[in-house]
């Protein structure tokens, strides 16, 4: 069973992707609703995989993504947004993060398709 951080500053979407991954077979070991908090709980938890909004109130998830993967945390990183990748033109490549999946689109078979 995997483990998962779902970063996202609306509660209400945290409790949906949680529901969504424990169903499919996740473990939701930690939720954050910020930036900063989202580097916290990623180096205390250790989550085989960080599920993280790209649009957060102080640290946005592209910079996170990026101190994460400077810091050799083993954590892989996928973007989430309600908006296209599209959108975001090369910010996701330029990251560090395995990828990136629309919230509408959210499943762990998305997920799986990006991560080791």
């Amino acid at each position: 069973m995997r483990t998962i951080l779902v970063v996202d500053d609306h509660g209400a979407y945290r409790a949906t992707a949680r529901a969504l991954l424990e169903a499919e077979g996740y473990d939701v070991v930690g939720e954050a609703a910020d930036g900063a908090s989202a580097i916290a709980e990623t180096e205390r938890l250790r989550p085989e995989i960080v599920l993280l909004d790209v649009q957060l109130p102080d640290i946005d998830g592209f910079e996170v993504a990026a101190r994460l993967t400077e810091s050799k945390t083993r954590s892989q990183i996928v973007l989430i947004s309600s908006r296209a990748a599209d959108d975001f033109g090369s910010l996701v490549d330029e990251s560090g993060a395995r990828g990136f999946v629309s919230k509408d689109e959210l499943s762990g078979a998305a997920i799986e398709a990006l991560v080791e």
